[in-house]
């Protein structure tokens, strides 16, 4: 209950670049904390105007206003700069349509989920598709462009190029924002003109390839009409194995070697690969591991070389040189925008956010993969299930069902040979830097990378916690037998929230989150390593050695889930601290902490007189915990059972329990599975009382 593997992310691959959830609603507060507001409406008006230069500018100077400035790009939201700029991409001048593509990209980058909602709902695809059958003209043109580059015009390359990647990064955006943006993308089949910039990945720069890829990968995540058009052409995946299979990374028509996009362009398509299975035969594809022998030799050094801290400081660094410089071009409306030329400290900044970015990348897929581990529930029927029910049921079934789930024993074999080696990695991308969280109702130092670190941070949270629950369900004897391990990455653990804290208020959501994700992550630990971790024998004799090694409370981080159990209205965080301090409690010898944390649970349950001050779901957990807990009256803490009167505690509870568990409607959303999961408790606790009163404790 409330255990379940993130196998699909909210169709959101790209965080928010710079988050303005640290300023108050409405657009008073971006108005007082915006320098560039008063230069908002003479360039709103520009883009209106008569002279195409003009307009072009107005385009260009949106770009330069928003930049890592989310306070002007909420006021100019709000004075319908999505509205303009749509408008300008049916131009009569081809250059401001480029700019105004530009500007739309980037705030589809910047600004994540509700600009790109409001540009679907203002009809953007309704100009964009007067390019998007001109596809073949555009693939041919680059063909042309490349056979003939000596007669070419480089600028005339470069704005066919830079308007294929404005266009590809806008589509691949509102392609996130909603089922009906999706389905209308569905329908401009976009993958033919997509593989042909991955297959002439050697000749064009690596920017438009490298947004096709993503593109690419984000159309074939869970959604059919994508995937089937992709493993239709047995060349398609054919060109993406040769892409992630190369010795050489893919350096564009730049042939930068230090071009980090080089290496996220394989990440891409190894994320790509694993969106088409199962690979269709009889391609060579087919045949092969695409797990074992593509994603994960691929990604784990990937994750491994990082250093969070080195690129924080870094950015640090890189900053205030920048900040000691004065500009030499001032943004004005009496002259040009400032220069598209970026110094060194901005490559150098872009090029640390693209390698973040390509982590966090790594991350999510590595989620997905580790979805794959055994899990009880998807190796029986649709009947048994649908009979069954369990806590996860309703988790699998939301996600819609993956087909491409391959679940056979060799597969998971080879799955939990290589977690140690992904674990230690994962737990070192959870320790917060400088730079991970915004200050409290401020904006970043640096925005993007402080969107990326914080993403990091998440990422290798919800990929931990798939990991801990395929090995709490598959029960690994080899896995929970390494007590030293467990210890490691609670303490791992332990250490990073600590480090994030517990600041609340506006700019903070990533901090919440991360608790939110870790408690899971707690209790899947808790499971795999629950109890006593050496032979009952050797506890009186190993008592100083149990201390280091074993799961033992620790007060202060029982009191910690206890709170946020406490502080959260979200049942499904509720559960998993319940699930968490149930683990704890089940330390033989530590009868203080058990009897902390029973008498928390016991509070949570219902009683004759007053119902019970928590939700349904909760309750039923605790109730559940409860009985767990104190099955084995032979456990040293059963001491706390019998002398706390636990008993009549419970035998108090049933009647509110059962009335908790008639009220719960099984035509709501994961109405019916819980409903079975509690009739379930609620016998087991009538059984378990009467079981405790038989005993005469």
């Amino acid at each position: 209950m409330g255990k379940s593997q993130k196998k699909r992310a909210m169709r959101r691959h790209n965080p928010m670049r710079v988050p303005d959830s640290h300023l108050p609603h409405g657009l008073a507060s971006a108005t007082s904390t915006s320098s560039k507001s008063e230069a908002i409406l003479p360039i709103l008006q520009k883009i209106e105007s008569p002279d195409a230069a003009e307009r072009k500018w107005a385009c260009v100077a949106v770009s330069n206003l928003i930049q890592n400035d989310p306070s002007t790009r909420r006021l100019l939201q709000g004075k319908n700069v999505v509205g303009a700029l749509i408008t300008r991409l049916t131009d009569s001048e081809e250059e401001v349509i480029v700019e105004a593509a530009g500007s739309l990209r980037n705030l589809c980058i910047d600004g994540g989920y509700d600009i790109c909602a409001e540009m679907y709902n203002k009809n953007i695809l309704v100009p964009w598709k007067t390019f998007i059958p001109k596809v073949p003209k555009i693939s041919n043109t680059l063909a042309q462009y490349l056979e003939g580059s000596t007669t070419t015009p480089e600028n005339a390359q470069n704005l066919v190029y830079d308007f294929a990647d404005n266009v590809i990064t806008t589509l691949w955006c509102l392609s996130e924002t909603s089922n009906k943006a999706l389905d209308a993308i569905n329908a401009i089949q976009l993958v033919p003109f997509l593989m042909s910039f991955l297959a002439a990945r050697d000749k064009v720069p690596l920017a438009p390839v490298t947004s096709a890829a993503h593109c690419l990968y984000v159309l074939t995540d869970d959604n059919f009409p994508a995937i089937s058009e992709v493993r239709a052409d047995a060349g398609y995946i054919s060109c993406l194995l040769d892409i992630v299979r190369s010795t050489d990374a893919p350096h564009g028509k730049s042939k930068d070697p230090s071009d980090p996009r080089s290496t996220t362009l394989k990440v891409l398509c190894s994320g790509i690969l694993r969106n088409l299975l199962p690979l269709p035969p009889p391609t060579a594809a087919s045949f092969v591991d695409i797990d074992k022998d593509i994603v994960l030799p691929l990604l784990q050094p990937v994750i491994s070389s990082v250093s969070l801290f080195d690129a924080s400081t870094r950015t640090t660094e890189l900053i205030a040189k920048q900040d000691s410089v004065p500009p030499i071009e001032k943004l004005s409306l009496k002259h040009t925008p400032g220069s598209d030329h970026k110094s060194a400290e901005e490559i150098d900044l872009a090029r640390l956010e693209m390698t973040l970015r390509t982590v966090q990348l790594a991350l999510e897929i590595l989620t997905g993969l580790c979805a794959t581990l055994p899990d009880p529930t998807s190796q029986g029927s649709e009947k048994e299930v649908e009979e069954g029910g369990s806590d996860d049921d309703e988790d699998l079934e939301m996600d819609g069902g993956d087909n491409d789930m391959q679940e056979d024993t060799p597969e998971n074999t080879a799955s939990v040979s290589f977690l140690p080696a992904l674990v230690t990695p994962l737990v070192a991308l959870l320790h917060p830097t400088s730079l991970s969280f915004p200050p409290l109702a401020a904006p970043s130092l640096h925005p993007p990378t402080t969107s990326a670190l914080s993403a990091i941070h998440i990422s290798a949270l919800e990929c931990l916690n798939n990991i801990f629950l395929s090995l709490a369900t598959s029960r690994n004897p080899s896995v929970s037998a390494d007590h030293e391990a467990g210890r490691n990455v609670w303490d791992g653990i332990w250490s990073a929230l600590s480090a994030v804290g517990t600041e609340t208020g506006l700019g903070q959501e990533r901090r919440r989150e991360m608790w939110n994700v870790a408690v899971g992550v707690l209790w899947g630990i808790g499971n795999v390593w629950k109890g006593s971790l050496v032979s009952p024998d050797c506890i009186l004799v190993l008592q100083h050695v149990l201390t280091n090694l074993e799961q033992v409370p620790n007060e202060e981080q029982v009191q910690i889930l206890i709170q946020l159990c406490g502080a959260t209205s979200d049942e499904r965080i509720q559960v998993k601290c319940i699930g968490t301090l149930e683990c704890l409690a089940q330390h033989p010898q530590s009868i203080d902490g058990n009897r902390l944390i029973s008498q928390y649970l016991l509070s949570l349950l219902p009683s004759d007189e007053t119902p019970s001050s928590t939700g349904t779901e909760p309750l039923i957990q605790a109730a559940s915990a409860l009985i767990d807990i104190y099955s084995d009256e032979q456990l040293p803490y059963d001491v706390n059972f019998r002398q706390g009167g636990y008993l009549a505690r419970l035998a108090s509870s049933v009647e509110g329990v059962k009335k908790a568990v008639k009220s719960i409607d099984r035509r709501k959303e994961g109405g019916r599975d819980l409903r079975l999961r509690a009739e379930e408790v609620r016998d087991n606790l009538v059984d378990f009382v009467e079981y405790r009163k038989d005993l005469g404790l």
